[in-house]
Parts: C-alpha cells; structure tokens; sequence
C-alpha cells in the first residue's frame, strides 16, 4: 500500500501563506517553509522548483481563489444572462466588488497575500515559463469577468464600459474595503453605494 503523502501542496500553501502574513514576502524561503512544516528540503524543491515559483504558486493560488468567487457571484446574480434587468447587472457588480470583503472572513492570510501586497511584490522575473502562462490565463479570466458585467450592464465590451466595471470592482473596493484604517462606517455600505453611484452615472 502506497504511503499517504504527508505534506500535500495546499498545506504547504496554507503554511506560506502563513509566513508572508507574519513576516511578509522575504520570509518565505524554502528554508523556512520547510521549517514551518517538517517537508524535506527536496520535498519543497520538487514540489515548486525554486523559491521564485513558491512565491508564485502562493499568490496564483490566491488570485485563483479570488477569481472563483468573483465567477460565483456573478452565476448567483445572473442565473440567465440572456433575460435579466439592469437591476440584477448592478446586484452582481455589487457581489462581485464585495468579494474582498468575503476572502477576508473565510481566509485571512489568502487576503494578506492578495490585498497587502501588489503582485509585482511578490512575483519576480525568475518564475519558470509554465508560471507566468497560468497567470496570463489567470488575467484572461479577469478580463472576462469585467466583460461579462459590462454586456450584462449595457450590451457592451467596448474599453470603456470594461475601464467602469474595473472602476467599479478593482479601484472602489481598494479604497474602501482594503484598508488598514479603522472605520467607523459600514463599508459594505459604502462601497454598494459608490458602485451604483458609479454606473448610474454611466447611464
């Protein structure tokens, strides 16, 4: 009988995850990873081949993770694409601009990575090929959620009906849900009201 494997890649994820939440992107090593889990430095090593794709496997998994529910979202609001109203166009931008807020009650450290550090402070040059063509796929499906709302919102996929949407669930929900400041008012509330404010204005 094959001997169960110990150290699968989403527990040594969860456990990077870990290490750039308390010590942020240079503490995560191979060295300290294996450390932090007991995995065998050639364990690590063939698992993400280098610390460079540690740190981006890490941030895609984060991202992917993201995305996901973005894409949920958007299913739950808009069960028929075909047959809806405009009012359910803004639901669903408004779920989807909510997500950070959902990432952060369901996992913490997956929103450190997401939204405390810019992805170019995480990701460097020296990732392998096979890396950067998952997250060129990975900015395929964003670019495709931005274009899903803008055709449900108003039958378009020009620039700038995509340029609102970003506006909408990238720039908004960054001001105002990803924030180390302590508020005194409902963000949620905030930011449902700057999006329709935002697409309202759009017309």
């Amino acid at each position: 009988m094959a001997r169960p494997r110990t150290h699968d890649i989403d527990s040594l994820l969860d456990a990077a995850e870990r290490l750039l939440a308390e010590g942020g992107s240079s503490a995560v090593t191979i060295r300290a990873l294996g450390q932090a889990t007991g995995a065998p430095s050639g364990t690590l090593y063939h698992a993400f081949g280098s610390r460079a794709d540690l740190l981006g496997r890490m941030w895609l998994r984060a991202a992917e993770r993201f995305l996901t529910e973005q894409e949920a979202a958007i299913d739950r609001e808009l069960e028929d694409e075909d047959e809806h109203g405009f009012e359910e166009a803004v639901a669903a931008t408004v779920a989807v601009a909510s997500v950070p807020a959902v990432i952060q009650a369901q996992a913490p450290d997956t929103a450190t990575v997401l939204f405390r550090y810019r992805r170019d402070d995480i990701l460097g040059q020296e990732i392998s090929a096979d890396l950067r063509a998952e997250l060129q796929e990975l900015d395929n499906r964003l670019l495709a959620v931005l274009t899903r709302l803008a055709r449900g919102l108003w039958g378009k996929r020009d620039r700038a009906s995509v340029e609102t949407v970003a506006i909408c669930v990238v720039d908004l929900p960054t001001a105002i849900l990803i924030n180390r400041r302590e508020r005194v008012i409902e963000p949620l509330g905030v930011l449902e009201a700057a999006v329709r404010g935002v697409l309202s204005s759009r017309g």
